[in-house]
């Protein structure tokens, strides 16, 4: 049994990922400042012997003693990210220097969940991982889409200066249970809307697409990476090819919740990319790894939980 340390342990992802890990058989320790995160998330594994939590901030030193480490420390929705802008680059930077420090003292692999923002508006369609991005420097997305990418350029530079193990996937959006209902990302949006039978929004035209990754499959692609041959660092690209627009993502949410609501048209917000879709060539490549799980059948996972939660308030 191997001990992991698992930073933003608490949030969607993380606690996907702690549980996932846990079932493999290895001992967790889940770090974070439940800023996003949230203790119901995990308090489903408080019970288990090989499961801990410390509250603790990654913009500080940290000092345990681990055998890996998956950074997903950061607030990734853009309503929370441009709450607290400054905080939010602190978190990705100082956030990565301070594991990458960890990792180095303890000279083992670790992980960063970097995001396909960093290819910002996309010039390029599908995105490639040579594909360098269109990203705006001073916007007010800028917080969140230039934290990560200066967070990769540290990773790849402790690996070329200090020879360090390091694995950098590019996240694409992800929807499943335990996604945070007031989150503003387009999924959950939809769903709770949906599910009050409140006006859905849609920006723009509704013809700008998106390619959503089911949890169950993202958490698979991660897990994965990590036991790959350590001479493969990324980045990889990790989610779903099948693209689709957010206007047919939002008839599929009303016909899948039988809901009432009626769509609103509003204008885009700024910089918010027109098309997003991954090549996942890599990723078939070197771990055989692609989504399974259909939007439809995601969703009503998705729509399943949401519904038991707000039947709770």
């Amino acid at each position: 049994m191997s001990q992991v340390l698992i930073t933003g342990g608490s949030g969607f992802i993380g606690s996907h990922l702690c549980e996932a890990l846990l079932k493999a058989g290895e001992e967790v320790i889940c770090v974070d400042n439940f800023f996003t995160g949230s203790k119901r998330n995990i308090a489903h594994l408080l019970e288990n012997p090989y499961f801990e939590i410390l509250r603790h901030d990654v913009c500080f030193p940290l000092f345990v003693e681990v055998d890996s480490i998956y950074n997903l420390a950061c607030p990734a929705s853009p309503i929370h990210y441009q709450h607290d802008p400054v905080q939010t680059t602190k978190t990705s930077v100082h956030g990565a220097i301070n594991m990458l420090g960890l990792a180095k003292r303890l000279k083992i692999k670790i992980f960063q969940a970097s995001t396909s923002e960093v290819y910002g508006d996309p010039t390029e369609h599908p995105q490639t991982e040579q594909y360098w991005g269109n990203v705006n420097p001073v916007g007010i997305r800028s917080c969140y889409d230039e934290g990560k990418r200066c967070a990769e350029t540290l990773f790849f530079d402790y690996h070329r200066q200090h020879n360090m193990v390091i694995k950098v996937a590019r996240i694409f959006n992800t929807y499943g249970p335990r996604m945070r209902p007031d989150d503003g990302r387009v999924v959950s949006n939809f769903i709770v809307h949906a599910l009050r039978n409140d006006p859905i929004t849609v920006y723009g035209d509704g013809s700008q697409s998106r390619s959503f990754c089911y949890i169950d499959d993202l958490v698979r692609g991660i897990i994965d990476f990590m036991a790959t041959d350590d001479k493969f660092t990324g980045p990889m690209n990790l989610g779903n090819p099948d693209e689709f627009t957010i206007l047919e993502l939002a008839e599929l949410v009303l016909e899948l919740t039988g809901s009432r609501s009626k769509i609103d048209y509003h204008p885009l917000p700024q910089d918010d990319p027109v098309r997003r879709k991954p090549d996942i060539s890599l990723a078939k490549q070197y771990i055989d790894w692609k989504p399974m799980t259909p939007l439809r059948s995601g969703l009503e996972k998705t729509i399943e939980y949401f519904d038991s939660e707000m039947s709770q308030v």
